[in-house]
């Protein structure tokens, strides 16, 4: 798999314009980790309307490739010495490709990478591969930088997670702010959790949203509205009420 022609690649990113992408990813230690999971996960989403999916990992993204729809391939690695998590490695970049990733999502923040590589290498390994490169920033400098470097789509992947508290709302100011001054398709991606974020990402100017773990983690959500309970519900505190 791999070696798209200009036409497949171009293809996949049109059929990603005004619509949803589903990340289908599962934590480290959470029961859903999986490729016959994620798969699932997968044909659930398209089966909602989803037109693409976000996969981590070769195995996921190799399965899911043949469901027919655009994938975002990733893989996440820790790296002693830096923060770089998502697709750190020039060969990270051609075994996704390889898998059948018709686009490449790695982290271009700026930040140091523990190999040396640079962004505009993994931009150049990406195409060399037959996929199109999509730059995981985190603000509106290193989104031009990674323009500049060749990147063929931006994402708001990492806004809020790169030093401070993150942030419970989407980036909505900076997906606006790309869309306004770059000439590539902007990607919106990071907290999107309601039909609102969605819409109003669309309204800024997003080519596509990202939506992830709203979606996906069942583990998160479960314990999102067990948190919102009032009291434990019991048969001593009815009588106490009563």
């Amino acid at each position: 798999m791999g070696l798209l022609g200009p036409s497949a690649r171009d293809d996949s990113l049109a059929a990603l314009r005004g619509h949803l992408v589903v990340s289908c990813q599962a934590p480290v230690g959470s029961p859903m980790r999986g490729t016959s999971h994620m798969v699932a996960m997968a044909e659930a989403a398209i089966m909602g309307g989803a037109a693409g999916i976000r996969a981590q990992g070769c195995d996921d993204v190799q399965a899911i490739v043949r469901l027919g729809r655009p994938v975002i391939g990733l893989i996440k690695r820790d790296e002693p010495g830096s923060p770089v998590y998502i697709t750190p490695r020039v060969d990270d970049v051609e075994a996704l490709a390889s898998s059948g990733a018709q686009i490449v999502a790695a982290d271009a923040t700026g930040r140091a990478r523990a190999s040396g590589e640079t962004t505009r290498q993994l931009v150049a390994a990406t195409h060399r591969a037959g996929a199109l490169f999509m730059a995981d920033v985190d603000h509106i400098d290193a989104a031009l930088a990674a323009v500049e470097a060749g990147a063929d789509l931006v994402g708001t992947t990492l806004s809020g997670y790169t030093g401070g508290p993150v942030p419970q709302e989407p980036d909505l100011g900076l997906v606006e702010e790309l869309c306004r001054r770059l000439k590539v398709p902007v990607i919106a991606e990071g907290r999107y959790r309601t039909p609102e974020h969605v819409r109003a990402a669309f309204q800024v100017g997003a080519w596509s949203v990202v939506v992830g773990g709203a979606i996906t983690d069942p583990l998160a959500l479960t314990r999102r509205l067990v948190e919102a309970r009032i009291q434990p519900f019991s048969a001593e505190s009815v009588g106490e009420e009563a």
